[in-house]
């Protein structure tokens, strides 16, 4: 079965960092989905997600990404997702997730984005 490995930190001023990695599937998305519930629970809607490590997404992994989006934004928050690899990318263009959230290439460039708020 694959596996999704998520581990969380915070930046300075307190912006949470997730860290995707492996593979985020019909299998395990729930993680992903409790991961994000869990900030906004507690009134977090800023969070930035690092997915270089991340080696295969499918719709239903993307659907978490666009659903917590959608969460973040109504709540004046957003969702940043920083480096995603190729094919990963390609999955987030071809459902035109890029224009729900920005995906940058870095955690600075993430950092940027909710600067300018």
């Amino acid at each position: 079965m694959n596996t999704v490995d998520i581990r969380h930190s915070q930046v300075e001023g307190g912006v949470p960092v997730l860290d995707v990695a492996g593979v985020l599937d019909a299998h395990n998305y729930e993680q992903l989905e409790q991961t994000f519930d869990s900030f906004f629970d507690r009134g977090i809607y800023t969070v930035i997600v690092e997915i270089p490590k991340l080696e295969y997404i499918s719709s239903a992994g993307a659907g978490v990404f666009i659903g917590a989006a959608g969460k973040a934004q109504a709540n004046d928050g957003n969702i940043v997702v920083v480096a995603p690899r190729e094919n990963v990318q390609e999955i987030f263009d071809l459902l035109g997730i890029c224009h729900v959230f920005p995906v940058v290439e870095s955690r600075e460039k993430a950092l940027e984005v909710f600067a300018v708020r």
